[in-house]
């Protein structure tokens, strides 16, 4: 058996897969945002970030993360 402090996982749960994939939509619109110079537009992608790990914690708090009882691991 692994020990969970030296071995904290690699994120391959819904709650992390979901959390990147919001903060990253987040980051991709504000980058066009800022290279339109829309600075309203820049902000609202920043909220789309800190939303995306809000809902990364929320749904590991559900038990969808790397230890939730909702998640299974797939073989390699």
């Amino acid at each position: 058996m692994t020990n969970p402090i030296a071995d904290p996982g690699h994120g391959h749960s819904p709650a992390a897969w979901t959390a990147v994939v919001i903060m990253l939509i987040g980051f991709a619109v504000g980058t066009v945002f800022f290279c339109i110079e829309q600075p309203v537009g820049v902000w609202i992608s920043a909220v789309i970030v800190v939303v995306g790990a809000i809902a990364g914690w929320v749904l590991a708090r559900a038990g969808w993360g790397v230890k939730g009882p909702k998640y299974a691991p797939k073989g390699h």
